[in-house]
């Protein structure tokens, strides 16, 4: 997987670039305006977009080549950057506000086109550790970005480091200009068009639901996953300050880099069980995951020591990744022309989920504890869990899978082979 690891590298140097430039923004705006009321409305309108593009997203995945999607992502975003502060000063904070719908939007597109493309770049047989390296970028990229911000931006001032984000993106477009990507198992041959539309039928979202049951199911778990999600990154500094004032941001750090470790560990986890039993985690496992990730959240605020605390926020990445790889290989088995429909909506729940949750748990933590918010956001989580696995176990159940669906075995593997990565090899 040569080729796809490159484009994971680009992957996540664009993503690197969009942690960073939450933080500078952030920042930037507060600074420009003096109002943490302003930075409240750039931050809701960025979730908005994302929720409002996820609707939009299923679709152009179904139609559109996935590079060419990936790529103008990336140059519409860096663009974006770059013109914010060429914008006269009186504008600036609309233009700020432009680029919060841009990269919201982008972002979603992106992270569809690419889930949606992955069983085609690599083949089905693949899939799980591809997502797996993804994940672990993203991952890395989202530490790394975080824990650079406010180095970058107190060193060279928000301009260098809103220009040093544009030319992350730049280069991950330029990347994905180089690879030889396949991204549609179904693709026509571009003709005058040049669009690489497909002439498969997409189904609308009921009859997809009706379709693949089980699917809807771990979408509906993955929404109430993202209220537990926004109610721990909430409670979090409000829990660290807690435990040292004179150095809040401590734990925090302490938190995510072990979080980000466990997110590795479960990566190569998952690659050498698909590399030795060729086959993906499945919707239990899933469940599984979902139900030890959440449980090891309560535990990190539960008032434990420092030792045991950051072991429990090393199960909890290791849970985290584990279920992302999970859930995205399950999604993954939908057939090629109904892949993007299926990850666009579930962009909408997660994002929804997460925006939900964040302002009902900044809300709950005024007057309860983090230990009470988060309990029971990710008490919720692990309820529908349970309920999920109770469905599917007795009966043995599995989504059904339409014609041309992915099968996860070998021989499917082979089927698709000549729809992969050009050139790539394992």
């Amino acid at each position: 997987m040569r080729h796809f690891r490159l484009l994971v590298a680009g992957n996540a140097l664009s993503a690197f670039g969009s942690y960073l430039n939450m933080v500078s923004l952030n920042v930037f705006i507060y600074q420009l305006t003096g109002s943490a009321l302003s930075v409240g409305v750039f931050l809701a309108v960025r979730l908005l977009a994302t929720v409002v593009a996820g609707f939009v997203s299923g679709a152009l995945v179904s139609r559109y080549d996935g590079k060419r999607l990936l790529m103008g992502s990336d140059l519409v975003q860096a663009v974006a950057l770059s013109g914010t502060f060429l914008v006269p000063g009186g504008a600036r904070l609309v233009a700020v506000y432009a680029f919060a719908v841009v990269t919201g939007a982008c972002s979603t597109l992106s992270q569809i086109t690419l889930r949606s493309s992955i069983p085609e770049m690599v083949g089905a047989e693949l899939r799980a550790a591809a997502n797996g390296l993804v994940v672990t970028g993203r991952s890395l990229a989202m530490v790394a970005g975080f824990s650079s911000a406010g180095v970058l931006t107190a060193a060279f001032g928000y301009s260098a480091a809103l220009l040093v984000d544009a030319a992350t993106f730049a280069v991950s477009a330029l990347v994905l200009s180089l690879l030889p990507l396949r991204t549609r198992a179904d693709a026509t041959t571009e003709g005058t068009t040049g669009k690489g539309v497909t002439e498969a039928p997409v189904p609308t979202t009921p009859a997809l639901l009706r379709a693949l049951p089980v699917i809807a199911a771990m979408i509906a778990v993955r929404a109430v996953d993202g209220l537990g999600s926004s109610s721990h990154n909430v409670a979090l500094p409000i829990h660290s300050a807690a435990l040292d004032a004179a150095h809040p941001a401590a734990f925090i750090s302490q938190f995510w880099a072990t979080w980000a470790m466990g997110n590795i560990v479960a990566q190569q986890v998952c690659g050498r069980f698909t590399r030795k039993t060729g086959r993906a985690p499945g919707e239990r496992a899933f469940a599984l995951g979902a139900c030890v990730m959440s449980a090891a959240f309560i535990l990190v605020f539960s008032g434990l020591p420092t030792l045991p605390a950051v072991c429990a926020a090393l199960l909890a990445g290791m849970a985290d990744g584990f279920t992302e790889i999970a859930y995205v290989t399950r999604l993954q088995e939908a057939p090629d022309q109904w892949r993007g429909r299926v990850f666009g909506l579930s962009a909408v729940a997660e994002n929804t989920g997460f925006g939900l949750g964040m302002l009902v748990s900044a809300t709950l933590l005024e007057s309860y504890s983090p230990l009470e918010v988060v309990g029971a956001f990710h008490g919720l989580a692990i309820a529908l869990c349970v309920a999920l696995l109770a469905w599917l176990v007795p009966a043995g159940r599995r989504a059904s899978r339409p014609p041309g669906a992915i099968a996860d075995t070998r021989a499917a593997d082979r089927t698709v082979h000549g729809s992969r990565v050009e050139g790539t090899s394992s």
